[in-house]
C-alpha cells in the first residue's frame, strides 16, 4: 500500500491527476469528457498534470472504478508526481477513504472541488455564511471517513479564501482536526438561522422593488453574464475567464427604451451536476431570479455543449420554481462562431432566442427593444380604483398611465385611463391598496 504523500515546500499549486468516470446515462461531452473539470481544476488553482477516463456499466461499489484501475491512477500519481486525484463524479465517504489508501494522494470527488471554488470565491458575509453550510453539509457525512475530529470553528466563520493545505481543505476543514459531530451539527443550526434571517430580508428587498420592472441574468457559468450586464448598465461587475467568478448577487439600473427603467440583477452561475446543497443554501442569492419579472437566460452559443448547458441551467430553475415563461433565451458570444451553420442550427432550435455578443455589442439593441416590450406590453384600457393614501401608487399610476378621467369618493380615486400591460402587472403587487376593475384591449 503506497504511502500518503506529503506537500513539497516550495510547490506553487497542486498538480492533479483527473478521472472520469463515464457511465450509461452521462451528460459529459463526448468529444472532450473532461473539459469542464479541466476548467474547474484550474479556477480551484491547481495544475493538470495527467488525465484518465473509464466507461463503465455502474459504478463499482467499493472504488467507483474497478480495483484494476485504481492501481493504474496510483502508478500514475508516482510516475508525475500527482498530489490530487479529482474525480469528475460524486463518490461516498468509504470511496473516498478507500482510493486514498490505493492510491497514496488526496482524492477529491466533484461536489468538493465545486464548493472549494464557492469558498475562494466568496467575498460578501452573505456568500461566505452560504458556502460554509454547503460546506458543512457535505463534509458532515463523512466525519468518520475524513477525520476523527475537524477544528474549533463554532465561534467564528471558516470559508477563508485563502487556505496553505490546497483545493478540497479551505472551508470548514482549512484547520482541521478538534470538533466532533456535535459542535458541527451546532454550527450548521445557527448558519441555516442566519441564512433564514438572509432570506427573510432578501425577500422584502426584493418585493419592496415592486413599482420597477426586475430582469434577472441567469445562466451557465462563464456564459458572460456579467460582461453583458457592464455593457447594459455602464457599471464595473466583476468580470473574469473563469467559472464562478460571481457569487453575490449585483443589482442595477437599467435604461430602456423611451426613459422607461428595469432593475437588473446578476447571479451565480450554474453548472451540470451542481449540488442540491449549495442550490438549496444559495436560495437567498437566487430569491432574484425567483422573484424577478422576467429571468434572461444566456448561454454561450460558441461552447460546444450549448444543448446540454441550457438544459443543465433549465434544470436548476425548474428547481427554485422559475416559470419557464418568465425567461428569454439569449445566446451569447456570437463573435465567437466560426461556422455560420452552428448558428442557423441553433436559431433552428431556438426561434424566439436572441443571438447577441457582450464583447461587441451586437445584437443588444434589439434584446434592449425585447425587454421594453416585455416591460410595457400592449397599452390596455383599465378602470382603477386606488387608495389616494398610498403616495407610492397615486404617483405611478400617474406616471406610467395616460389618464383621461378620475373621481375621488373619501380616500379612493377611481380612474379610467390608458395603461402598458405590464405597467398592469406591476400594479397588483401594490395588493388591497388598488383594484382593477376591468382592463381591456
Amino acid at each position: 500500500m503506497a504511502e500518503m504523500k506529503r506537500e513539497k515546500p516550495g510547490v506553487q499549486c497542486e498538480r492533479a491527476l483527473l478521472m472520469g468516470v463515464i457511465l450509461p446515462r452521462s451528460n459529459v461531452d463526448p468529444s472532450d469528457p473532461l473539459g469542464e473539470l479541466r476548467s474547474l481544476t484550474k479556477t480551484a488553482g491547481a495544475l493538470v498534470v495527467d488525465e484518465m477516463t473509464a466507461k463503465r456499466r455502474a459504478a463499482h461499489p467499493g472504488l467507483y472504478v474497478g480495483s484494476g484501475k485504481a492501481r493504474q491512477i496510483a502508478d500514475r500519481c508516482d510516475q508525475n508526481e500527482i498530489d490530487t486525484v479529482i474525480f469528475d463524479n460524486d463518490l461516498s465517504p468509504a470511496q473516498i477513504r478507500d482510493l486514498e489508501e490505493i492510491v497514496g494522494v488526496k482524492v477529491l470527488d466533484r461536489s468538493e472541488l465545486i464548493l472549494d471554488i464557492f469558498a475562494a470565491h466568496a467575498r460578501t458575509s452573505e456568500s461566505r455564511l452560504q458556502v460554509e453550510l454547503a460546506q458543512l453539509e457535505y463534509t458532515y457525512p463523512r466525519l468518520r471517513h475524513m477525520w476523527t475530529h475537524l477544528e474549533r470553528i463554532a465561534g467564528g466563520a471558516t470559508t477563508a479564501a485563502a487556505a496553505v493545505g490546497g483545493i478540497g481543505t479551505r472551508g470548514p476543514g482549512e484547520k482541521q482536526i478538534e470538533i466532533d459531530r456535535r459542535i458541527v451539527n451546532k454550527r450548521v443550526s445557527w448558519l441555516k438561522r442566519k441564512i433564514a434571517e438572509i432570506d427573510r430580508r432578501k425577500v422584502r428587498q426584493v418585493r419592496s422593488r415592486r413599482n420597477v420592472f426586475c430582469v434577472c441574468l441567469v445562466g451557465y457559468t462563464n456564459a458572460g453574464k456579467s460582461t453583458l450586464m457592464n455593457l447594459l448598465t455602464g457599471s464595473d461587475v466583476y468580470v473574469a475567464d473563469e467559472l464562478f467568478a460571481t457569487l453575490a448577487t449585483k443589482t442595477r439600473r437599467w435604461n430602456l427604451c423611451d426613459g422607461d427603467d428595469a432593475l437588473l440583477s446578476d447571479t451565480v452561475g450554474f453548472v451540470r451536476d451542481l449540488p442540491h446543497h449549495l442550490v438549496a443554501s444559495f436560495r437567498a442569492t437566487l430569491e432574484e431570479a425567483i422573484h424577478a419579472d422576467m429571468l434572461i437566460h444566456v448561454a454561450d452559443a460558441s461552447h460546444p455543449m450549448v444543448e446540454k448547458q441550457i438544459t443543465a441551467v433549465d434544470k436548476v430553475l425548474a428547481e427554485i420554481n422559475c416559470h419557464a415563461e418568465r425567461r428569454l433565451l439569449v445566446l451569447n458570444k456570437i463573435d465567437r462562431i466560426v461556422d455560420p451553420t452552428v448558428r442557423t442550427v441553433l436559431a433552428s432550435k431556438h426561434p424566439q432566442a436572441q443571438f447577441i455578443s457582450a464583447t461587441t455589442a451586437e445584437g443588444v439593441e434589439s434584446l434592449t427593444q425585447v425587454v421594453a416590450e416585455r416591460a410595457g406590453g400592449k397599452a390596455m384600457n383599465v378602470t382603477l380604483r386606488a387608495n389616494c393614501r398610498n403616495g407610492r401608487l397615486m404617483q405611478y399610476i400617474a406616471q406610467h398611465a395616460e389618464i383621461s378621467r378620475q373621481t375621488y369618493s373619501d380616500a379612493t380615486a377611481q380612474i379610467e385611463a390608458r395603461m402598458p400591460a405590464g405597467k398592469i402587472e406591476i400594479l397588483r403587487r401594490f395588493g388591497s391598496d388598488v383594484e382593477v376593475v376591468t382592463a381591456v384591449p
